[in-house]
């Protein structure tokens, strides 16, 4: 089974082309921009990432992490189980908690119209983002998220904590750094990054 990856690696594409290194699993990418008309063809809206699984293109990177690891049995508890669920609302709590400041302020920096842009909205952005790392390592249920084994949440924490550095945002905490080291260490994100 081969896959086809569309999206730059800086971009959210990164989440999908590191599990697909943890799971050793085929794939092509392709570093294609937003509204790239190679991108369009496949998925008229125009965002970053798309996987193409066979005859099935889907977007968004958390619905290609759930579906592979699902069709991988791997990274992942079981659908319908409770640590499903628990890792599910780790994976919900990062998204929102965590990435919705990173975007807000990707989006009044260069992503909106300049005369949209609002950018006092940035230091609120920032101040959210730390009280988030703080209570997710105060819950934090091992050395990954939801203990001793990587999950799809991992992935999404992860790819966050490089994205905040780029962004500016406030310095790990020293419980969030090392949890950064360990899973930068791990060689599927390394393969990824060398990309």
């Amino acid at each position: 089974m081969s896959y086809a990856v569309y999206g730059a690696r800086a971009t959210r594409t990164f989440r999908v082309l590191w599990l697909l290194e943890e799971l050793g699993a085929d794939y092509t990418h392709h570093a294609v921009k937003p509204h790239d008309p190679v991108l369009t063809a496949l998925a008229p809206l125009g965002k970053v990432p798309v996987l193409v699984d066979g005859d099935a293109v889907i977007g968004d990177s958390s619905a290609i992490l759930t579906h592979l690891a699902d069709k991988h049995g791997a990274f992942t508890a079981p659908a319908g189980s409770v640590a499903r669920a628990r890792q599910d609302a780790w994976t919900f709590r990062i998204l929102d908690e965590v990435e919705g400041p990173l975007w807000m302020a990707a989006k009044h920096s260069f992503i909106l119209p300049e005369q949209e842009r609002v950018a006092a909205v940035k230091p609120s952005c920032k101040a959210e983002y730390a009280r988030a790392i703080t209570r997710i390592f105060d819950e934090a249920e091992g050395p990954y998220l939801t203990g001793d084994a990587l999950t799809v949440p991992d992935i999404v924490l992860g790819h966050c904590g490089g994205w905040a550095k780029n962004a500016g945002f406030p310095e790990p905490t020293a419980a969030f750094a090392a949890y950064l080291e360990r899973v930068r260490a791990r060689p599927a994100f390394k393969a990824a990054a060398a990309l």
